[in-house]
């Protein structure tokens, strides 16, 4: 019972960072759970050797709370361009099926050992490539096929690796002169077709070989880690709302290369 308070504190976190800068289900909650399942429970428990599989597939599944909550409260305060957002839905959704369908596949090490090395590239992308941490000026869009691509990658490896969107979405968009305000809101509804196709695909593709894990699983998803977590995330939400777009721009940034920094360093530990 304690460790599911822990993850509903947590979870205030998750939710915190989910709303101000566009990641939490993945990057607060997917370490988080690899730990508890590793450690806490003990590497002999059934459910260590799928540890990063859980992880992941409870991640995606929080990012449907977090990400239409994030969402509503980004639409209130009028940060949200639509018409930057259309055009990724649904190939997110098709590379988030694809993504899901890859982690069920792979072995749990593996898929940890991508994760820190994907964040790994994102930070040094972050805070050596011009654009990230001072806004550029505005660029053109790119064209919808191309367009296409890139969300069919955003959402392989949003799935893959139980982040959301926000670690491709907020530098692609911030490369194209978004706020970081801007950029971050926009990362919540596009994480949100990954966790709808992505929770759907662990769901469907994991439940038959998962009776071994015992009762409060429904494939992957821990359901009791899921009710705790969302509980957490509920609240971290409503705590950050007010501060919507009252970070300055560059303070925004370096924070959200900062988190990074720290999600790397823990799975690293781990």
């Amino acid at each position: 019972m304690e460790l599911y308070f822990w993850l509903a504190a947590c979870g205030t976190l998750a939710g915190v960072t989910t709303v101000l800068f566009g990641f939490g289900g993945g990057f607060v909650v997917v370490p988080l759970l690899y730990q508890a399942l590793t450690h806490l429970r003990g590497p002999e428990a059934q459910t260590a050797s799928h540890a990063m599989q859980i992880a992941v597939a409870t991640s995606t599944c929080v990012m449907i709370f977090g990400s239409a909550m994030a969402t509503a409260k980004h639409q209130r305060a009028g940060s949200l361009d639509w018409t930057a957002i259309k055009p990724l839905l649904v190939s997110i959704a098709i590379g988030s099926a694809l993504g899901a369908a890859t982690a069920v596949a792979v072995q749990g090490n593996w898929l940890r050992w991508a994760f820190v090395v994907y964040v790994g590239l994102t930070i040094v992308d972050c805070w050596l490539r011009p654009g990230f941490l001072s806004q550029p000026a505005q660029a053109a869009r790119p064209a919808r096929a191309r367009t296409a691509w890139v969300g069919v990658a955003i959402g392989w490896v949003a799935a893959l690796l139980g982040v959301g969107g926000s670690v491709m979405t907020v530098p692609l968009l911030r490369r194209r002169g978004a706020s970081m305000t801007g950029a971050t809101a926009m990362a919540s509804p596009l994480s949100l077709p990954v966790a709808l196709a992505g929770t759907a695909t662990y769901v469907v593709l994991s439940w038959g070989g998962m009776t071994n894990l015992g009762r409060g699983y429904v494939g992957y998803v821990d359901l009791r880690a899921f009710l705790a977590l969302v509980s957490g995330s509920y609240v971290g939400i409503r705590l950050a709302t007010p501060y919507i777009g009252r970070i300055p721009d560059q303070v925004h940034a370096r924070v959200y290369v900062g988190l990074l920094i720290a999600v790397e360093v823990s799975m690293l530990l781990g």
